[in-house]
């Protein structure tokens, strides 16, 4: 039976307690209901995958969205002290070079899309901050999005394996009747 219940777009697969009354929706037809659903079952699974391909683009961010958290927290801290100050930053994946400078009261932010902007020390901290609560809230609900979506594969698949099962014992009834009758 289907459901208009959903989470975040994901409908929710019902569990289905009685064969033939799920059956009636299809025509009484066991091949029709397992097409369908077969096409939902695979809707679902497009969707785990986009999700997992999703939150590992997250957990991918996350970690360098701390380090720039530390880094402006460190000038933040060192701000005033005259010290000059030594770090290393990544030019392109694997390849690093070393900066000296002394006090700043700005960093440059890569934004995405090949967009750089200016923030004042106070600002970057926030703007960080505020991005690195969203995505941790978005990691979690991703989380909690795919176990739903795995509640709902092993529904599905459930659903698919009785509708398979009781078509096969009602072909075999149709069998054995026809046997009982030529005899």
């Amino acid at each position: 039976m289907a459901s208009s219940f959903q989470r975040r777009g994901i409908p929710v697969a019902s569990f289905v307690e009685d064969v033939p009354t799920f059956l009636q929706q299809y025509n009484s037809d066991p091949s029709t209901a397992l097409t369908a659903l077969q096409e939902k079952l695979q809707q679902y699974k497009i969707a785990e995958m986009k999700l997992l391909g999703q939150k590992r683009d997250l957990q991918s961010k996350i970690p360098d969205m701390k380090k720039c958290l530390q880094i402006v927290g460190t000038l933040l801290a060192k701000r005033g002290s005259g010290e000059v100050m030594k770090m290393d930053f990544e030019v392109a994946e694997g390849i690093y070079s070393q900066a000296q400078f002394e006090d700043t009261n700005s960093v440059c932010l890569w934004l995405g899309a090949n967009v750089m902007l200016e923030y004042t020390c106070e600002e970057a901290m926030e703007l960080l901050t505020k991005n690195l609560d969203t995505a941790n809230t978005s990691l979690a609900a991703m989380v909690e999005d795919l176990y739903f979506l795995r509640d709902q594969i092993t529904t599905t698949e459930v659903t698919i394996a009785r509708v398979f099962n009781w078509d096969v014992h009602q072909r075999r009834k149709q069998r054995s009747l026809k046997v009982d009758e030529s005899s």
